[in-house]
């Protein structure tokens, strides 16, 4: 028997595990319960699709909770025919008679920040369970009361898919048949102290654009890539020893079409061939990630695991980046891992709490970008960092990243007054959880992918920045001089007739090119 506190809780969606009610159980022997919450059902008949077997349910509670006792109970996940009180009807598979997919090692990796393709496993994936067509979501939100997937597949209602923990890992899971690419989702978040909020996934491969904000469940799998011979011959070479030769594009700026924004098609058919005319060897793609501003270098992420939506789908991209290689151009990622915004739909206070970043502003708040900087500390943080990486370089063959604003990690100090920032645990001024999670960074990188670019914007004179981690330093191959452009820069500015008075400007970065592995940069920075 349920108690009515178990029911009243299951109906206001305050229930923090309804699969203990919901779903298949069994009960006093060989016999079963089956009970489903369906609000606004006027009548349930569960039916079995390879038997002939159909049970009408008794109502227990008004809002929609039904059960039926079945004695023998035939194998495989059973469907529903609802009736509502409108009239209208449907059939559906019930989310709650399939089991938990993420297992034991999943959240013994990921809670150690060493899944290093968690995105495989959180986020939204079409699959099949047991000949059901569907989507597998799961979010990381520990401290949430309650986690549902609303969507039009459930009228945005909360109540209808709650989500099951995941053991003791901070993850929620659920399967939801007949959800298929498409579908515009969010997390409907309980947090701790009883507030109802939505949130778009983290995890996301795809997202509106914007005004709106909504996830979109994805399947980046079926596009037939052409560039095997690219790929084993970058695997076999040394950046160090070959001629590199950037062109930074703004994809939403570089040109404008007709009707506002290039897609990648049209990119396609005008960058690739303006980039090999004019001797480059790369493209850097600045605004890659998914990004709520139109008039942005697209630093404020909103969708890490999300292809900016401005310029077409998942696949496009992947075609635009097929293209490249083929015309022999490599393609680097302008990647942000050292802040997010604050926007309300998106990573900050996800569940209700500081989850990816600091609670104190002192570390978690940059405050000159009015941006939150990530909790590089936390395991699951850098383990979502670390895997968005991968996940750019495995699903869209990206040959590199450039890491934006690297000096504003290593420094609990950076940009900040006295009184304003916290020392680490030593005194210093060393983000040192930043430098650790650096280091995990490019080691994991060149271990699956040698023969990529990882290069860091960095503007001070932190040593070993592209020196080997098990030497003491944060692992990239390349370093941007920031010194040498903005002195080379400084010099062209001036007068003709005055530069021969400052010619140290242009000979000073001999004094330490070979400190670092450089590249000499004239940006979008400056």
């Amino acid at each position: 028997m349920l108690h009515r506190d178990d029911i009243l809780k299951l109906v206001s969606g305050r229930h923090p595990s309804p699969e203990s009610i919901l779903g298949c159980h069994q009960h006093g022997g060989s016999s079963w319960v089956i009970r489903v919450f369906e609000p606004g059902a006027s009548e349930i008949t569960v039916s079995w699709p390879e038997t002939d077997l159909r049970l009408s349910m008794q109502r227990l509670h008004e809002e929609g909770l039904f059960t039926v006792d079945v004695e023998q109970l035939p194998a495989g996940p059973y469907r529903l025919a609802i009736r509502y009180t409108d009239g209208h009807e449907r059939e559906r598979f019930d989310s709650y008679c399939f089991g938990a997919e993420i297992g034991e090692l999943d959240i013994y990796l990921f809670t150690t920040g060493n899944h290093h393709h968690i995105y495989r496993k959180l986020g939204a994936h079409p699959i099949q369970r047991d000949g059901v067509s569907g989507t597998r979501f799961a979010v990381w939100a520990p401290t949430a009361q309650r986690v549902s997937i609303v969507g039009d597949f459930n009228l945005w209602d909360g109540r209808r898919h709650i989500m099951r923990r995941v053991a003791n890992s901070g993850i929620w899971e659920l399967f939801v048949p007949d959800v298929a690419p498409g579908a515009i989702y969010k997390y409907e978040i309980r947090s701790f102290d009883d507030k109802v909020f939505l949130k778009t996934d983290p995890y996301a491969f795809q997202m509106e654009l914007r005004p709106d904000t909504g996830s979109i469940v994805c399947e980046l799998d079926g596009y037939d890539w052409q560039d095997s011979e690219w790929m084993q011959q970058r695997a076999a070479s040394n950046p160090m020893r070959q001629p590199i030769n950037i062109y930074e594009v703004h994809p939403g700026s570089w040109r404008l079409g007709e009707n506002g924004f290039l897609d990648w098609v049209q990119l396609t058919r005008e960058l690739v061939p303006y980039v090999t005319e004019m001797g480059y060897t790369h493209i850097e793609l600045m605004g890659l990630a998914e990004h709520p501003l139109d008039r942005s270098w697209g630093y404020q992420v909103t969708g890490y695991y999300a292809a900016n939506a401005r310029h077409g789908s998942p696949h496009q991209l992947m075609a635009f980046i097929d293209a490249c290689h083929a015309a022999g151009i490599g393609v680097i990622m302008d990647w942000v891992p050292a802040h997010f915004p604050k926007d309300d739909f998106a990573l900050a206070r996800f569940d209700g709490t500081y989850l990816y970043e600091h609670a104190d502003p002192r570390q978690g708040e940059h405050r000159e970008w009015g941006t939150k900087i990530f909790n590089y500390g936390r395991n699951e943080v850098r383990n979502f960092l670390v895997s968005n990486a991968l996940f750019w370089l495995e699903r869209y063959h990206i040959d590199g990243i450039r890491v934006d604003a690297v000096a504003s990690m290593l420094y609990l100090d950076y940009s900040r007054d006295e009184g304003e920032w916290l020392p680490n645990r030593f005194g210093g001024r060393e983000n040192l959880e930043a430098i650790d999670f650096l280091r995990q960074l490019n080691k994991t990188l060149f271990q699956y992918y040698p023969g990529i670019l990882s290069i860091a914007e960095e503007s001070t004179a932190f040593p070993g920045v592209t020196q080997p981690p098990e030497q003491g330093g944060l692992g990239f191959n390349f370093k941007w001089n920031m010194g040498w452009m903005n002195d080379t820069l400084r010099y062209m500015s001036m007068d003709p007739l005055y530069r021969k008075h400052h010619s140290s400007l242009v000979t000073f970065a001999m004094l330490y090119a070979w400190s670092e592995n450089f590249i000499l940069p004239i940006s979008h920075d400056e």
